[in-house]
Parts: C-alpha cells; structure tokens; sequence
C-alpha cells in the first residue's frame, strides 16, 4: 500500500473519513446575552457527535495513511486536518499568553475547476523557533479528511489550480538564498517542479485560460557594481523621490520596477525564458488573462507622479507582444484609485473596485463598478447607494457579480447583476468572510470566522447555510474555557448610534462587577467584526471585561460615519468610546474604579486621546502611537495623507490643525501610568512618538515605562516579541488596574 500514487490515496482517504466529518451549524450562530449555557450545551453535542462518528472511521484511517507518499503519510491527520490543534477531551482551562502560538490560520481557498476539490493554506507559529511557516492543503468539496500536499516545514503561497485542474500552483523559495518561483504539482502524483527560475524571484502570477501560460509579477533586477571592492561599507541611500520611506521596506531608492511577463509553461517546466510585455518608470500589479487569453488586464499609476496621489487605473495589455510597452490601453479614467480587476465571461465588461471620492483619502467608501474592457466607454458603479466598502469582485458563471462587502461590525460576500439590480447576500449573519472562490458549476467555497472561531474553510450551497470543510483549531477550542462575547450598541452624546463587542470572563456572573480593557482598533478607517480576537480573549481570561468599540472613524457604517474624523481626531471618537465605556457600568459589568485602556496603531492614538482627556483609567498601554504630528512629516510613511487631511504645514493656518489635534500639547493632563511600546525601525509610526510621550512622562514623574523592539517595523515578527509584549500588557494592567503586582499565575 505504502507504494499506491498520490490520486489513489487521496480518494481512498477521502471515502474512509467521509463519516468522521460532523456539523458545526449548531455553533454558527454567534452567541448573544445570556447565550452562555446554550453554548455548552451546543459545544457538549458537537463533541459527542466527533466521538461517535470517529469511532466509526479511526481504523480505516490509520490503514490508509500508509498509502499516503512516505513524506506526508504520517502528517496526513495534522495541522491542517479536521482535528488539528493538540489534544482534545481534557478538562477546559483558561486561555494562556502562549496559546498565541497554538491557533493555526486558514486562508487562500482556491477551488479546482471541476469544483471537486479545494486546496488552502494553513500557518503555523513556533516559538521554539521563532518562525512561521504556510503549508498546502486540499480537501474534497464535498467533505472529508484534508490532505497535505507540501511537505512541514517549508513556507508556501498563492495556491490556484490550472485551468484542466490537473495541476495545483503555488509560490516557495526552495533552497537556501533562493527568491520564490512559482512551483506545479501534478494532482495525480509525483513531485512539484519550477514553472519558473527568475533569478530575483516573482513576485505573483495567474494561469492562462489555456493552461500554456502564465503571467507573471516581476520586479527590475538589481544593478551590481562589478567593481565594488568586498569590504565596502555600505553604499549611501540616494533619494530623489517624493515618497521614500515605506515600513518594513526603508528608504526607497533607485528605478526598479515591477512589470509584467509572460511565461510559456510545458508539462514539466518552464519553456524559455520569461517575456517582459510591460516596461516604464511605473509598478504593475494585479494581473488578470481575459476570457480569451489574448490580453492581460492589470492595475497600475502612471500618473507623472505617482507618489502624489493614489491615482490607479485599470489598464489593458496583449499578452502575445514581442516587445514590452509603456502604452498600454486605458481602460479606466477615474481620478481615484480603480483596482481588483475581473473580466466577465464573455471579455467585453471589467468588474472592478473604485474609490469616486479620492480627496478624502482613506475615509471614502470602495464601491464596486464595470466598465467596458474595449476602454470606449465610462464606468458604471454600482454600489452607490450601498455605501459600504467592497472588495474582491469576480464574476460568476451566471453572469453575476461577486464581492466582499463590509458592513456593520459583519463581512458578508454579496452578489449582485452585473446592471447593478438584485443585490443579494451568499453568506451574512454575525460572521467575517475573509476569502472566497467559485466554480464554473456555481460551487462556492469560503474562509470564515466568526468570534469563537479563527477561521476555517466551508462550502455554500445555494439557499443553504456555510458547511465546514475543515476545523483546525477544533481541539484547541475545545480544549479552552471561553468567556461570552456579545454584540453591544449605545448612544454617543450626540445622539450617534456606536457598536462594538463585550469579551467577558469564562466566570463570569451577572450582577458582579469586573475590571476593564478598553481596547481601541487600528486605523482609524477599520473595523472590529465578528472574527476572533485572541487579545480581547486573553484579557477576559485573565478577569477582564473588554470592550473593543467602532467609534466614528471606522469602516462599515459608511462614508460620513468614518470621515466625521476628519481633521478632528480624538474628538468624536473620544465621545463614543467614553460613552460605550459608560454603557458597561449602567449595565452592571464594570467597576469604574478599576479601568484600563489601550490599544495599537491608531488604537494607541486614541488611547493618548483619552488620557488626555480624562483621569478614570487606572493603567494605559499606548502600542505604536502618534503624539506630535509635525514631527512626523517627512519622518512616517503618511506624507500624502498628512497633507490631504492637514494641509501643509506651513501655509495659512494649517500648522494651527497640526498642533490643535496632537495628543502632545495636552501632555500636562495625564496623570495615568502609561506603558509605551513600538518597533525600532517603525516607519508607519515611528518609534520617535513614543520616545517623545515617555521623555515628557518621564520628566513629569507619571509612572510609565518604554519598550522598544529591535528591528521591528510597525509589526512585530518574532514569536518571541509576540509574547513578551502580551506578557507586558498582562503585568501593566495587573499592577495599576488590578492594584496587583506581576500576576499569579491562574490556578485552576
């Protein structure tokens, strides 16, 4: 058996685990006030029914995962099965800092043509090694046991099948000091070969609809100087552009571009080299094969400065060219930015994303729009009335449109007429659909989370509920005591309906009040949904009531909610979250004496805001903050926002807007300990505004402490900084919150 090819096993896996799956449709609904007992009670019947369907399938399982490939027959049931996450059955316990690292994450479906498999990537974190690595998976549509398909340990991204659904695609830079090439498995069995060897790398592709081509993302390559002698410092950064900083990237020098190529594909390699069919001083991006396979649509601003604006157009290439262009064919005309383009079935119409109103930068709504792929004609955008950000579109076999579309604390997938009428919703609810592909016979398949689930792939049947294909983290999850999360709207004072979530502790008892994590969101212009929030869990594990509020400024409740930030930060935010914090203690939730707040980005911005505002919080943590905005010109990558928003700073009275909203200049208000945290090499929110917040509360005599990670951008990448900084929340919070030293740890 251990010599059965790869097809042969998958399909014999697949029939012996068919009874082990088991549904999850009595957990998908999120759980709201006093829905505590009813998701014990549903989570008691979902592991009864694993039991007994398993018992069922467990021996035939074990048999048949020798006859997978020697390399992935013992992995065959792991990480990215229906069971992974550890050991399951044992008494619940609290969630720790270090669980951080158990919750595998699920993304990218792609589903094969035939509409018989889907294929997905699954991550995992160790500590132990300070690593993450992204795993291939694939798992019948119809349900059954997942299937490994790249071997542990090597990183992996972008699956897409073929178009005859032989071969399965994805990116991996294998070898040591090798950039990433795009690699084909054949489904039927063997091992992956390079469809491409770039030598700097690619750094996307899409199949052609023939299956012969693929088009390809690759940037310039870079210029050695032959003569350099070995032991050079080295070279000076030589800047000339207007835009020349970007985290996690640095200073942007040079006139390396990412154009565009095609690549012949044979049945075991590539043949020839790559073909450049773009060329120019400006970047491509997102490239998609028409119906037809003769020309490539593709995202670009060639604009004369494309550091000034976000001036994207939609543009048209043919695929066949001998020599690369720099004139390609406008398709869109919009002075604000068009992007994710699909083609319709019959290659006359682009759906696409576009932003009509781009002076108000990152508050204006994405609204969906087509237009004619011939560029002899105006767009028509279709989502007008919704104002609701969509994302992702893509055309059916039906003729419809699909699309993600954000509303609400919620993350639907939508579909509408490509005229715009008979809008729908595939998949709403208390969910967050994250990703989604489609099948020439209608199959849909998802990614989907929702606040007790990190994210897992299921299947959409028309006019049914989603059907999970795969349960990553189901023995993590069951292995946790979790507290109740619930769905909260109040009042602002000015009358302003505002939303947000309520993570409780697991003991929690009504009629007892606990202490509180205020915990804004990054932005401003995001969004908490209805999605898993391991931070907000871990404070509530620890004996906090959390609240993680969409104040004004945040995305899903349309334009004029989001843009009332306007050139007025920590103005109506500071209302809402202040008025939220209010709603928890009428409720009887919160001891108003025992309050913390704090949060990360943008999050950490509005926790200045509200220091500087009040004296209730007990403790602040402020990640990655802003405080004296002049400081941050030429300095943060937000040049261009800066002064769509602010103006610059030296004409008129725009430098008073400057100094009227930084946090700094009421930095004699606070009176609150504050833990101050970022990244050194932080471009999107300079580690400088945090050293300026600490020297003056220093100065002062606040208690307060700065941590600065090094070489970290505005992200933070090792595990364990990862977890040193949850552990530094906990012990901050603990002491000036909770009145407590470093905490005991939690006896059970």
């Amino acid at each position: 058996m251990r010599n059965l090819p790869r097809s042969l096993a998958i399909n014999l896996f697949r029939i012996a685990s068919m009874n082990s799956r088991f549904s999850l449709r009595a957990l998908t609904s999120a759980p709201r006030r006093g829905a505590v007992a009813s998701r014990a009670v549903a989570s008691r019947v979902a592991v009864s029914r694993i039991v007994a369907s398993r018992a069922l399938a467990f021996l035939a399982i074990a048999s048949l995962a020798l006859a997978l490939p020697p390399d992935l027959a013992a992995q065959a049931s792991s990480s990215g099965g229906v069971t992974g996450g550890g050991p399951a059955m044992e008494a619940p316990r609290l969630l720790s800092v270090d669980d951080l690292f158990s919750i595998r994450r699920v993304s990218a479906p792609a589903l094969s043509p035939d509409g018989e498999w889907v294929a997905y990537t699954v991550t995992e974190t160790s500590l132990e090694d300070e690593s993450s690595t992204t795993r291939l998976w694939m798992v019948a549509a119809g349900g059954g046991e997942p299937v490994p398909m790249t071997r542990q340990g090597e990183s992996v991204g972008s699956p897409a099948w073929s178009p005859d659904g032989r071969f399965l695609s994805f990116t991996a830079s294998r070898g040591e000091g090798a950039r990433a090439q795009v690699w084909v498995l054949d489904r039927r069995g063997g091992e992956a070969w390079p469809a491409t060897d770039v030598e700097q790398g690619v750094s996307g592709y899409r199949w052609s609809p023939d299956g012969g081509r693929l088009a390809l993302l690759i940037r310039d390559p870079e210029v050695r100087d032959s003569t350099r002698k070995t032991n050079a410092p080295q070279e000076p950064w030589v800047i000339d552009r207007l835009q020349f900083k970007r985290d996690n990237q640095g200073y942007l020098t040079g006139n390396r571009r990412t154009h565009l190529y095609v690549q012949d594909v044979g049945a075991s390699g590539p043949v020839g080299d790559p073909r450049q069919i773009t060329t120019g001083r400006w970047d491509e991006s997102s490239p998609v094969w028409s119906p037809d396979g003769r020309e490539i649509a593709f995202v670009s601003n060639r604009t004369e400065e494309p550091d000034g604006n976000a001036n994207t157009d939609i543009w048209v290439v043919s695929a066949d060219l001998e020599t690369p262009t720099d004139s390609p064919r406008r398709v869109t005309t919009n002075p604000g930015s068009d992007g994710s383009p699909f083609w319709s079935p019959d290659g006359r119409t682009i759906a696409h994303v576009t932003v009509t109103q781009p002076e108000l930068i990152w508050y204006a709504t994405n609204h969906l729009a087509v237009i004619p792929a011939d560029g002899a004609g105006q767009a028509t955008v279709l989502t007008s009335d919704l104002d609701r950000n969509v994302r992702g579109p893509r055309f059916g076999p039906d003729g419809r449109i699909y699309f993600g579309l954000e509303d609400s604390a919620m993350n639907h997938l939508a579909v509408v007429n490509a005229d715009g009428r008979g809008l729908e919703r595939a998949v709403d609810g208390p969910v967050s659909v994250s990703g989604f592909d489609l099948g020439g016979d209608g199959t849909l398949v998802i990614r989907m989370a929702r606040t007790d689930l990190p994210g897992d792939i299921f299947r959409v049947d028309r006019g049914g509920g989603p059907i999970p294909l795969t349960s990553v983290n189901e023995n993590f999850l069951q292995s946790i005591r979790w507290g109740e999360v619930r769905e909260e709207r109040w009042m602002s004072p000015d009358g302003n309906e505002v939303e947000g979530f309520v993570h409780f502790p697991p003991d929690f008892r009504e009629g007892e009040r606990a202490p509180l994590i205020l915990r804004p969101h990054g932005g401003p212009v995001s969004q908490y949904a209805h999605s898993f929030n391991f931070d907000a869990h871990l404070f509530a594990a620890n004996g906090y009531v959390v609240l993680t509020p969409n104040p004004r400024g945040s995305s899903g409740y349309g334009q004029d909610f989001s843009a009332a930030l306007w050139a007025n930060w920590g103005t109506p935010d500071f209302r809402d979250v202040m008025a939220g914090v209010d709603h928890l203690i009428r409720e009887g939730w919160v001891d108003g004496d025992r309050m913390g707040v704090g949060g990360w980005s943008y999050g950490g911005i509005l926790t200045n805001y509200v220091i500087t505002q009040t004296d209730r919080f007990k403790g602040a943590i402020s990640g990655a903050s802003e405080v004296l905005y002049i400081a941050n010109y030429g300095h943060d990558h937000y040049q261009r926002q800066w002064e769509a928003e602010l103006g610059l700073p030296w004409e008129g009275d725009n430098r008073e807007t400057w100094e009227r909203i930084s946090p700094f200049n009421r930095v004699q208000d606070i009176s609150t300990p504050t833990l101050l945290m970022g990244g050194e090499h932080d471009w999107n929110v300079p580690i400088l505004n945090s050293e300026q917040m600490y020297q003056a509360l220093r100065r002062r005599g606040i208690p307060t402490q700065l941590v600065v990670y090094p070489g970290q951008g505005h992200g933070l990448r090792p595990p364990s900084y990862q977890k040193d900084r949850l552990e530094r929340y906990l012990d901050w919070y603990g002491k000036w919150v909770k009145g407590e030293g470093r905490p005991a740890p939690v006896s059970e």
